[in-house]
């Protein structure tokens, strides 16, 4: 209770709740993971968060960061700790549209962060279904990745500078807007996917892009994976790599979409074993400006690629957006996914990437094996082609955790065996730990712990998370 009255003295009463007062953030958004924390306080700047840190470390309680609260891998369970929520710095610091970059504070949501970018004409290329809810501090604390990566890269390849707080109150400052700085350790690298187990991120400098002008958006019906792969390497070729996603539809997502969006409009008149989700964005005038018949150069060179993949038989259909409402409708059938996922219970979520050219195999060789593990079980798949990044669902058959365990490890194996990662853009967080421990190289493990013990030599930052 001494601790709860000195940070109601350092940040107002109002801002530390307990109790029922700090349930609506006590749990995370699949359901699967429930706490009650020590008290959720809500510091209004980097000073305060400071302050929050400093009385946690004296008086030896744990600290959980979190923004948005988006994330799926129980990164921000915090059973009696201290849940430090990052909303209330909410800043937009700056924009310098000349350097294209913007200085924004953690708590500042996504899609206001995309608003602000457009007032000048520019973009923040980080764009998934969460991004109404989802904050910077969180984006950058899990390196979430999306579906423009392909074009643009991860949350890491987009943050210049970062502003962290350290665990024992010291603010460090690495905001610069630079992009070459050679002046020593990039420590700012350590924090970005951290999940807060290393410092509190309180602010970053991040990388702006011209907004594209026109968009060539398209479902397409291709007869296999390594058909998309060939339609995806022609379209980068003939853009000069302005692909900015690629997202696979299997059979079995479209077929439960349909279920669940019993209204919507199929793509195709016939369905298809797999489909792809396209969009090409153009800045440069000679690709988005509409010709004198209204044809915009961008969506014409996407139909020619298009129909000439036809004609080898490596496209069975295409729909071109002709439309904002339309481009809106395809892409609301892919950021259903989460929607649909969770639509049955219990299930097995698996964030994972592989090689681009090992994707099929991946896929072939987990429907062999999840019968073998568990008969009549179901699998729903979606992925962002373009890296290589899978989001392979299991519905078993019962809530066994010996059961699900397996299923998972069977998952691993498979990625192991193909080089691949079991943890893509969602974090590690709790869920994970086990996977962590059985695959990671116990080396890297090692110097994890030892970075960990060296910046929180206390344990107390989201302690039992990201390292086992």
């Amino acid at each position: 209770m001494d601790l709860i009255a000195d940070l109601q003295a350092a940040l107002g009463a109002a801002q530390v709740l307990t109790g029922a007062d700090a349930a609506r953030k006590a749990q995370d958004p699949t359901g699967k993971y429930r706490w009650q924390p020590l008290a959720l306080v809500r510091p209004a700047d980097t000073a305060e968060v400071a302050a929050v840190l400093r009385l946690a470390g004296a008086a030896g309680v744990a600290v959980v960061p979190v923004s948005g609260n988006t994330g799926l891998a129980g990164g921000t369970n915090a059973e009696g700790a201290i849940m430090l929520s990052l909303e209330r710095l909410n800043r937009i610091r700056e924009i310098r549209p000349e350097a294209r970059v913007v200085v924004a504070e953690a708590g500042v949501v996504l899609s206001r962060l995309h608003e602000a970018a457009d007032g000048h004409g520019l973009y923040f290329p980080l764009w998934f279904g969460a991004r109404g809810s989802a904050m910077v501090g969180g984006v950058l604390s899990t390196n979430a990745g999306g579906s423009n990566v392909l074009r643009y890269g991860n949350t890491r390849a987009l943050c210049l500078g970062l502003e962290v707080v350290l665990a024992d109150g010291r603010v460090m400052n690495l905001m610069g807007a630079l992009h070459k700085d050679n002046s020593g350790l990039d420590l700012k690298d350590l924090f970005i996917g951290a999940e807060g187990t290393l410092g509190v991120i309180t602010a970053a400098v991040l990388k702006l892009v011209p907004k594209p002008a026109a968009y060539a958006t398209a479902m397409v019906a291709v007869p296999s994976l390594p058909a998309a792969l060939d339609l995806l390497n022609r379209l980068q070729s003939a853009t000069g790599g302005a692909v900015e996603a690629f997202e696979y539809m299997p059979r079995s997502y479209m077929d439960r979409y349909a279920v669940c969006n019993p209204k919507a409009r199929p793509p195709f008149a016939e369905p298809h074993e797999v489909t792809i989700l396209v969009e090409v964005g153009a800045t440069a005038p000679r690709d988005a400006t509409p010709g004198p018949d209204g044809t915009t150069p961008v969506v014409a060179l996407l139909e020619t690629t298009l129909e000439a993949m036809l004609a080898e038989g490596l496209v069975l259909d295409a729909l071109v957006a002709r439309t904002g409402a339309q481009r809106a409708e395809m892409w609301t059938r892919r950021e259903s996914a989460a929607a649909i996922t969770f639509t049955r219970q219990p299930l097995v979520d698996n964030d994972i990437a592989v090689p681009l050219d090992k994707v099929e195999t991946f896929v072939r060789r987990m429907e062999q094996r999840l019968p073998q593990i568990d008969p009549g079980a179901e699998s729903i798949t979606v992925a962002h082609l373009g890296d290589g990044n899978l989001h392979y669902t299991v519905w078993p058959t019962s809530g066994d955790a010996v059961l699900h365990d397996r299923v998972r490890e069977a998952v691993e194996d498979v990625v192991a065996d193909l080089g691949g990662s079991f943890s893509a853009e969602h974090g590690v967080g709790t869920s994970k730990l086990t996977t962590m421990t059985r695959r990671k190289d116990p080396v890297a493990l090692d110097v994890m712990r030892a970075i960990k013990a060296a910046l929180d030599p206390q344990g107390l930052l989201n302690p039992g998370k990201v390292i086992p």
